[in-house]
């Protein structure tokens, strides 16, 4: 393994021990003797190393993986540099397992890395395989450009090693090194400027001052020789790199100063990347945690042949790496335990300090990211920053548009809760409105600032409004409900002050029930009307929106007379009948008439009727207002004037009929209740029910002249007188056919009394007949048996003189036997439907 001054801590014993061994092995090559690093130094066994590309140009990523772990190059950031020395075959390797020393060989095969002990910060060195080499041929260049080009593209400093008798010479072993250099530096887009280190080895007499020019002048004749690209075609070498250059002496003649030389030049590479310090131009450096990506890549590229631009490539790393680094922080702070339990808290309920406690875990998050990708592309950086808390945002989001949610129905809750409450108090109601609202919208609002996520820049005002239009909604439905209420509530009190008395004056129809409903229409909604103001007041209702309520109202209580008036025009036929009845059947003292014969039946007719017709006129058409119609008048002389109803009898005349029609005069439809045609058929109708009444009227008169006049007529009693005059004077001279008259009157009497036969005749001689006919043997008997009850009895003096008694007062005892319940209601003149009276549709005339 090839041996470094860069890489390793000097340990002199094992040094002298190697140094003892080799001159032992006899011939060994003399330039490895007097040039090499290798020969002061050699490789602890604790010592970190990997074989990053070996000879067939592989990439050994699990090495350089393992290297930085134990290295921990991934902690360093930016304090790290790259070192990689090359330089003509065993200027600087020797072969170990060449034991016979007697032949230069090649050393390195591919590329070793290992870290420089002792050295701060951390410097990883790099040993490329000789590019003179005899093993791989004068043709097989291109493992040699594309390690010039990997070196280049990674390294901070690259020392070539020189054999100091090599300098001003044409065929030079270094010249093909520095064209390769020059030529790969063609192929890298704005490469960083790179310090070249030329080390001279095995330094003459020639003092370094001649030869540093020397050196110099080959080198710029190198760079002029190299074709260009049009851009760089006046390009100075210096623009590309930091030319250095040192000298060492011989180790075999010169020990002491070479050692010298050797301590003074590994100073230099302590705290090289400082300013001022040994390493060049630190701008595309590559953090240190993304170093093995950004090396495979590289080598990727160079490997398919491709031109590498470093500053394309170092955006590709930092994209890369800041990735990962952000999906690494992504999924801890999935993981992380106090963003799960305020998420689960989020969902049932809100959470107390919800947004300074996921702000903070959200500043450890990207805190993290900000300390491991600080080193990277800042552009790239930033860019995947803001990416990493989008993604973070995106995932926290839902948590807390949950606590808006929470929050907003929270507040709408208690809004609604006080404000309920502020009305029941008595409040009014645009007062308790505008005081809740304010109060809870303010509520929300500090609500709202314990749960904004500092890193967010949500538009949350969506939450805001939409709390705030649920208020207003709530509002807006709690106003419409409360006059709702308020309005019903009047309703239900003008309902019920005007349907019973509205009722009750349509009853009485007269002239004025009109009048009198108009009054109280009036009066009960200036009542409403003033109350309604009063309870409304509260509620900060603009004028026009308050005169309608109020002549919404005005028009309910209008439309109650017009329904009550509507409902009781279809029961005018009852209202008609039932006047008529109490008009006819009951006299002015509202008693029960008697038919006695007495009354002028006609006229109680005709006057009745004029009140049924006054009634019927009433309730044909609504008059709420002012106008003045002539129905009362038509109805009269169409329906009551006798000579007009003479004159519709006499088809010869042709009249014309005012009710022959659908609608009333001046009277719109929306008034009319019943029309001209529905009337003329209601009093047909109305007269033809009430036929019945008059009828039984007129026959219970004449049943009463009847019952009231038992005397013969007077041709018969003068008949009776002049016939009878025998028998009379017969009777004055016997007195025993008086006794047996007497007896004979007495029987009578009682059968008289027993059969009630002038009740029975009321209703008519036939019928009195009939009834007298079966009841007359039971009363016979029931007489029989009363006589031989009586008889049985043992006579005292007390009875003979009772018996005495009663037939000197001209009595029967058998009178004494409870007559017959038999009544009748014509004696009575009252005629109703409870007689089984049946009402006709027949149309008949007075």
């Amino acid at each position: 393994m090839a041996l470094r001054i860069l890489c390793f801590e000097l340990n002199k014993d094992l040094c002298i021990l190697l140094l003892s061994s080799l001159v032992c092995m006899g011939n060994f090559h003399r330039s490895i003797w007097h040039g090499t690093f290798e020969l002061l130094v050699v490789l602890k066994s604790d010592s970190c190393s990997a074989h990053l590309i070996d000879g067939d140009g592989t990439f050994n990523d699990t090495g350089l993986e393992q290297l930085i772990k134990e290295v921990k190059l991934g902690e360093c950031g930016l304090s790290y540099a790259i070192v990689s020395i090359m330089g003509p075959q065993s200027s600087e390797q020797y072969d170990q397992s060449c034991k016979d020393g007697k032949r230069r060989s090649q050393t390195t095969k591919g590329i070793w890395m290992a870290r420089c002990a002792g050295i701060e910060p951390c410097t990883l060195v790099m040993d490329l395989e000789g590019t003179d080499g005899r093993e791989r041929g004068e043709d097989d260049t291109a493992f040699e450009k594309q390690s010039a080009l990997f070196a280049l593209a990674v390294s901070d400093i690259v020392l070539i090693n020189m054999w100091c008798h090599d300098i001003g010479r044409e065929q030079a072993a270094n010249k093909p090194l520095l064209k390769t250099v020059f030529q790969v530096m063609m192929r890298l887009f704005s490469p960083r400027k790179t310090t070249l280190m030329f080390v001279i080895r095995d330094k003459t007499r020639t003092p370094l001052e001649n030869l540093e020019p020397v050196l110099r002048e080959d080198i710029q004749k190198i760079w002029d020789s190299v074709p260009k690209p049009e851009a760089h075609k006046e390009t100075p070498l210096s623009d590309f790199f930091n030319v250095e250059v040192v000298a060492l002496s011989s180790y075999e003649e010169k020990e002491e100063q070479f050692k010298d030389q050797v301590a003074s030049l590994r100073q230099r590479f302590f705290h090289s990347i400082t300013p001022g310090g040994l390493a060049g131009d630190r701008r595309g450096v590559v953090p240190a945690s993304g170093f093995s990506f950004s090396a495979q890549e590289i080598w990727k590229v160079i490997k398919e042949n491709k031109d590498l631009d470093l500053p394309a490539h170092k955006v590709m790393v930092a994209t890369v790496r800041c990735e990962e680094i952000a999906n690494e922080k992504y999924g801890s702070f999935v993981a992380n335990e106090k963003w799960c339990q305020i998420e689960e808290a989020a969902e049932s309920g809100p959470v107390s300090g919800f947004g300074k406690k996921l702000s903070a875990i959200l500043n450890i998050s990207l805190s993290e990211y900000d300390a491991e990708a600080i080193y990277f592309d800042e552009g790239v950086r930033s860019a995947k920053r803001q990416q990493f808390e989008e993604k973070l945002l995106q995932l926290v989001q839902p948590a807390h548009q949950s606590m808006l949610s929470h929050i907003r129905s929270g507040t709408l809750e208690k809004f609604k809760e006080a404000f309920d409450k502020a009305l029941n108090a008595g409040d009014g109601f645009s007062l308790a409105a505008q005081t809740c609202t304010q109060s809870y919208m303010a509520q929300f609002d500090e609500w709202h600032a314990d749960a904004v996520i500092e890193q967010a820049n949500w538009d949350t005002s969506k939450a805001r409004d939409k709390l705030r239009r649920d208020i207003d909604a709530h509002i807006a439905s709690v106003h419409a409900a409360k006059l709702s209420e308020l309005t019903s509530s009047f309703e239900a009190k003008l309902s019920e002050a005007l349907s019973g008395p509205v009722e009750a004056l349509l009853d009485g129809a007269n002239s004025g029930t009109w009048a009198a409903i108009k009054k109280l229409l009036r009066h009960e909604t200036a009542l409403a009307v003033a109350g309604f103001s009063n309870a409304i007041s509260g509620f900060d209702m603009d004028g026009q929106s308050k005169d309608k309520l109020i002549a919404s109202l005005e028009n309910y209580a209008r439309g109650v007379v017009e329904a009550k008036a509507r409902e009781e025009s279809g029961r005018v036929l009852i209202r008609m009948k039932d006047r008529f009845s109490m008009l006819f059947s009951h006299d002015s003292d509202s008693m029960p008439r008697i038919w006695t014969g007495k009354e002028d039946i006609r006229a109680i007719t005709k006057t009745a009727r004029s009140a049924s017709l006054k009634l019927l006129s009433v309730m044909v058409a609504i008059r709420l207002d002012d106008d003045v119609d002539n129905i009362e008048t038509t109805l009269s002389s169409a329906l009551m004037d006798t000579k007009n109803n003479a004159a519709v009898k006499d088809r010869s005349i042709i009249t014309f009929d005012p009710l022959a029609s659908s609608s009333w005069e001046k009277i719109p439809s929306s008034r009319t209740l019943i029309t001209p045609v529905q009337c003329k058929s209601l009093w047909r109708q109305f007269r033809t029910e009430t036929e019945y009444t008059v009828t039984q009227a007129i026959s219970a008169q004449e049943a009463h002249k009847r019952n009231n006049n038992w005397l013969p007529p007077p041709w018969a009693i003068v008949a009776l007188v002049v016939l009878g005059f025998n028998e009379f004077m017969t009777l004055l001279r016997n007195p025993l056919y008086l006794g047996v008259i007497f007896v004979g009157f007495l029987l009578i009497k009682a059968l008289w009394v027993q059969l009630d036969i002038s009740g029975e005749f009321r209703n008519g001689a036939l019928p009195g007949l009939l009834s007298l006919s079966s009841k007359f043997l039971p009363t016979i008997m029931n007489l029989l048996k009363r006589l031989a009850e009586e008889g049985q009895k043992p006579a005292t003096a007390d009875s003979q003189r009772n018996a005495t008694k009663s037939f000197q007062n001209g009595s029967s005892p058998l009178s004494d036997s409870s007559s017959s319940p038999s009544s009748s209601s014509a004696s009575s003149g009252v005629i109703s439907p409870e007689n089984g009276t049946e009402y006709s549709n027949t149309l008949k005339d007075d």
